[in-house]
């Protein structure tokens, strides 16, 4: 029981991640039906661009604002010069450009700091016990943080005016512009939102785990499965998607074979498509 516990509790770690990389890729796709292949590596650019900062003497959560930030303003960048001029175009030509972007992004990562793996430290290593289990401070902190991410995303998305136009954006954009809501800045505040939690996302990996110029595509793949798991443009399913992908994954892997954890994600896939092809929720953002 103890053990189940503890896979519970480190999926619930992996799962704070994961739904905040399918909150960024679901807000897009709500509000502009695209599917941004490059999600993965604005994850990557926020942990190495925290890593940088952290390794010039600055703190942890210095860090994590400056990349934050910087990586909301390459979403704006992408959105305006990538993304808008294709807004007419056929779906084919953002995906092409996605990838495009993907492997932009995923090049100069490597050229700037090489293909090797790097660490970056935490100022919070110690170890506490929560309900008997073993966990790290970081770990605790990185549950904490994305839980009032997620809240604060909710709030904004469901009690302001813009998180409404939005909304709104998402369900109908035509209507939306028809009552004078500006859908290209509806938009273009969309991918800095979405560029942010990944940026979020990966910062707060960075310190348990490693970074280096891939690290963004799995977790790119996983975002998408999850997309489709919790519903298509649905915030709920990507909140509760991310920890239940993750919690059968740390599950899958200690009970079955660690060898093919990363497989769980897939067949999920395949059992939604099978079974639920809308996914466990219909409601657009």
């Amino acid at each position: 029981m103890e053990l189940f516990a503890q896979q519970v509790l480190n999926g619930l770690v992996t799962g704070s991640v994961y739904s905040l990389v399918a909150l960024g890729l679901t807000l897009i796709y709500g509000t502009m039906q695209v599917p941004n292949f490059a999600h993965g590596q604005l994850f990557m650019l926020g942990a190495y661009l925290a890593y940088a900062v952290t390794r010039a003497g600055l703190h942890y959560w210095i860090a994590l604002v400056v990349a934050v930030v910087a990586v909301a303003i390459i979403g704006v960048a992408l959105e305006r010069l990538v993304f808008r001029p294709l807004r007419n175009a056929p779906h084919l030509n953002s995906m092409i450009a996605a990838l495009g972007v993907m492997l932009f992004l995923e090049a100069t990562a490597q050229n700037i700091w090489g293909e090797e793996f790097r660490h970056m430290d935490s100022p919070y290593r110690g170890v506490v016990s929560v309900l008997g289990l073993l966990v790290t401070s970081h770990r605790l902190i990185l549950i904490g943080a994305a839980a009032a991410l997620m809240t604060a995303l909710l709030f904004f998305l469901t009690r302001t005016v813009a998180g409404s136009a939005i909304r709104a954006t998402a369900q109908n954009p035509d209507g939306a512009l028809l009552v004078g809501i500006d859908t290209n800045r509806m938009a273009m505040m969309t991918f800095a939102i979405s560029a942010a939690l990944a940026a979020f996302a990966g910062v707060l990996i960075a310190p348990i785990s490693l970074v280096y110029p891939s690290m963004g595509v799995m977790i790119t793949l996983k975002g998408f499965v999850i997309v489709v798991l919790g519903g298509m443009g649905s915030v709920p399913g990507a909140l509760i998607g991310g920890y239940l992908l993750a919690i059968a994954e740390s599950l899958g892997g200690t009970y079955v074979s660690a060898t093919y954890q990363d497989l769980v994600a897939f067949v999920l896939l395949a059992l939604i498509f099978t079974f639920k092809p809308t996914g466990l929720f219909r409601e657009a953002v």
